[in-house]
């Protein structure tokens, strides 16, 4: 995984083996909270924070996808689901 997270947390490409791309979105995944609601703008800026490739869309999509987050059918809000 040190080849696509490097030693400032940030992910640095996104992978192309399905096994790598979850473990990558796991580890994404544990910098938001349980009892937590987030906006899709707070979303966004976790996210933004730790990768440096400039794909946030792709990113929030595949926390949803892996049901590592779940979110209100507008996308008004997010929330951590329990794994």
């Amino acid at each position: 995984m040190k080849q696509f997270i490097d030693e400032f947390d940030m992910i640095l490409s996104w992978p192309k083996k399905p096994v790598d791309k979850k473990k990558i979105i796991s580890w994404l995944s544990e910098k938001f909270e349980y009892d937590r609601y987030y906006s899709e703008i707070e979303i966004n800026q976790i996210i933004e924070r730790h990768h440096s490739f400039n794909d946030v869309p792709l990113l929030r999509r595949e926390l949803v996808s892996n049901k590592l987050l779940s979110r209100k059918d507008d996308g008004s809000i997010y929330w951590k689901n329990i794994s």
